[in-house]
């Protein structure tokens, strides 16, 4: 069986914590952040934890980092 590929864009955007959660950057904050509220921009500062379901689907992208 041959080794499986990590996707590209799935190793540039996320990362795996020590105790396998994933890491995200926030999302909704590339362009337009005149309409976005005070609020939404603070909250959105930095990376965040996906949730299990998304994180399950981006393991699969992963394969290498389990």
């Amino acid at each position: 069986m041959p080794k499986l590929k990590t996707k590209s864009g799935a190793k540039k955007r996320f990362k795996m914590t020590g105790t396998g959660k994933i890491i995200a950057a926030a999302q909704g904050k590339r362009h337009g952040m005149i309409k976005r509220t005070a609020k939404f921009i603070r909250t959105a500062r930095g990376t965040m934890i996906l949730t299990d379901s998304d994180a399950k689907i981006v393991k699969k992208y992963m394969p290498g980092f389990r």
